[in-house]
């Protein structure tokens, strides 16, 4: 063989060489990529991109890591990858930092205002995280179904997180920038508040609570049912109890102190009516019987 067809075949090996590994690369890279947009959305709302200001919204819209996130009235959804979820309540708004692929991905949400429900279908690799920052806090999980929600009362901070199924770790964050190097696991049917007043932050509660579902805005509440009855999930609540809050009937319980005093079932937005005999011979009961009931509602007696 002469060395003019020697040379000829080892180039043919060679760009065959190349070939090979650049299809590789593109499959590789193609398996690997990270989906990042609007799943859902109706509504009014705002994605701002600083290459190009302020874009309205739009379903299946692509997404990047550093937009900012308004939703006013309405849905949206934004899926990350194939199987993380976010739902955000109206009047929310939230910074996206997506980075890595789909087998390193690193998700980072600030939660400038407002709330997230977030769905994390499968458990992250070693290599993946997922967070939420909010100004007094940050939490991470590995895969869990969960409800993040700031929110201000007298020039208080207050975030508050929800587990519904998983475990979300939270850590304090400081007035100066600061993270507490104690961890606090929220667990299954637990939330915590956390406050900070300016001068302390802190958890409202000695330790995680037992969620207070009747006091979940209804939108929460709506995608944790259908969270269960698509996916298949069993959650912290169940879709009849779901159902329930939503919908009534609801219980009004009339306590004199400690004791109870008697009880009335009262449907969606009917009204408790006020009972005819009385506790004490003062006093009046603390509400106003002209009042709709939407959720389990408890009336005392004031002396």
């Amino acid at each position: 063989m002469s060395k003019k067809m020697i040379a000829i075949i080892a180039g043919a090996v060679v760009l065959a060489g190349a070939i090979a590994a650049v299809c590789v690369y593109f499959f590789t890279r193609e398996e690997s990529y990270r989906l990042l947009k609007l799943y859902e959305f109706e509504g009014v709302g705002t994605v701002t991109r600083e290459s190009k200001g302020d874009i309205t919204p739009y379903a299946n819209m692509v997404l990047e890591s550093g937009d900012k996130i308004s939703l006013e009235t309405g849905r949206m959804t934004i899926q990350a990858d194939e199987d993380k979820y976010i739902h955000l309540d109206e009047h929310t708004q939230i910074q996206l930092a997506a980075a890595g692929t789909g087998d390193d991905s690193k998700t980072t949400i600030e939660l400038l205002r407002g709330g997230v429900s977030n769905d994390i279908r499968n458990k992250l690799s070693a290599d993946s995280s997922y967070e939420i920052n909010t100004p007094n806090s940050t939490m991470s999980v590995r895969g869990t179904v969960f409800y993040a929600y700031i929110y201000v009362i007298d020039n208080v901070q207050y975030t508050r997180v929800c587990v519904f199924e998983g475990t979300v770790a939270t850590r304090l964050v400081f007035k100066d920038g600061t993270i507490s190097e104690k961890e606090v696991p929220v667990g299954k049917g637990k939330e915590v508040i956390i406050y900070e007043d300016g001068t302390t932050t802190d958890y409202l509660y000695g330790e995680p609570q037992d969620i207070d579902y009747d006091t979940l805005p209804e939108n929460v509440l709506v995608d944790m049912r259908t969270i269960i009855v698509k996916d298949g999930k069993t959650l912290s609540i169940t879709s009849a109890e779901i159902t329930r809050i939503l919908e009534g009937p609801y219980e009004v319980s009339f306590m004199n102190g400690d004791i109870l005093f008697g009880t009335q079932t009262v449907e969606k937005g009917e009204r408790a009516q006020e009972p005819s005999l009385r506790p004490a011979a003062t006093g009046d009961w603390d509400f106003v019987f002209s009042t709709p009931i939407e959720r389990d509602t408890t009336i005392e007696w004031q002396q």
